[in-house]
């Protein structure tokens, strides 16, 4: 799926949930999807932080074995 295609399904989603909900419902779930996207976001960079560390680790590893 390319970046448009993307973005217009994410809108398409947007609008039928909007319309099916009060403006209370909408900013209530609103808020949920807006602390899952934090939430994945901070699991990714500790992920990508944590792999990066991993593999700095196995590096110094390896090249204290060579000496």
């Amino acid at each position: 799926m390319n970046p448009c295609e993307l973005t217009a399904s994410v809108t398409a989603i947007a609008n039928m949930i909007a319309c099916r909900l009060d403006d209370n419902e909408l900013s209530l779930i609103s808020s949920v999807l807006v602390q899952l996207g934090d939430t994945l976001a901070v699991i990714a960079a500790q992920r990508s932080l944590f792999c990066n560390n991993d593999t700095m680790t196995e590096n110094s590893n390896t090249s204290d074995h060579k000496q």
